[in-house]
């Protein structure tokens, strides 16, 4: 489960909560000249930054949902993962346009062990939703919300949402009250309304501003103690 915004204003900030259940997956904060990323274990013993941002504004992430089988996962030339093509981002392999490109020419597929949609960001505020076996799409809007349920075709994964999960809804109801000046402090606001507990607690939460190349960030729902990162300067 998590929850992913962004919002255009006189900053543009995103906020990410990450919630895992750490008995399936294991994680680490990595903070790096380049990327801060929330790095993911795998087979191949490397933490992947499918969750992160780069030091060019690029934020991507991935959210679990529910798959359907035209999105499953097939070894083609004409075919990308979700998950190789969110950290080609991160990493700035590719661009905003050339993601765009592909998302265009290419299949986008679940990754072979999991089920994931993304969302995809620069640092001008674009956004693209990526849903495999459905489509994308791409926005320019004041605001951009995702969590774990198609948003294009909703009725698709209307009978998993979890009784009570209504986090989508409350999170949309603040970004739609917020002004132009929304802040850093509001986007943790809201991490913080829809955080998670349990076995699928929130682990991670971060928060970037475009405008200060920083990130702000919380790990297992310590509000009270934000930690910052920034992007060293250019030389």
């Amino acid at each position: 489960m998590c929850t992913r915004f962004v919002y255009n204003g006189n900053d543009m900030i995103t906020g990410f909560n990450f919630d895992i259940d750490l008995a399936v997956w294991k994680h680490k904060v990595i903070k790096e000249k380049e990327r801060f990323y929330i790095g993911i274990l795998r087979p191949d013993g490397t933490y992947h930054s499918y969750h992160g941002i780069n030091r060019n504004g690029n934020v991507g992430t991935l959210l679990y949902v529910h798959g359907n089988p035209a999105g499953i996962y097939r070894d083609n030339s004409d075919c990308i993962t979700i998950a190789d093509l969110t950290e080609q981002f991160i990493k700035a392999q590719i661009s905003f346009d050339e993601v765009l490109q592909i998302v265009k020419s290419k299949q986008i597929t679940y990754a072979p062990d999991a089920t994931m949609q993304a969302m995809l960001s620069d640092s001008h505020g674009h956004v693209l939703i990526i849903e495999p076996g459905i489509g994308y799409k791409e926005e320019y809007e004041q605001y951009s919300l995702i969590t774990n349920y198609s948003l294009m075709k909703p009725e698709s994964t209307k009978c998993f949402i979890v009784p009570g999960d209504d986090r989508y809804e409350r999170a949309l109801k603040k970004l739609e009250k917020y002004s132009p000046d929304f802040s850093i402090s509001d986007a943790i606001h809201l991490l913080y309304d829809v955080r998670q507990e349990g076995a699928w607690a929130t682990r991670v939460s971060f928060v970037y501003s475009a405008k200060e190349q920083t990130v702000y960030y919380v790990e297992n729902n310590h509000f009270e103690c934000i930690q910052t990162f920034s992007f060293p300067l250019e030389r």
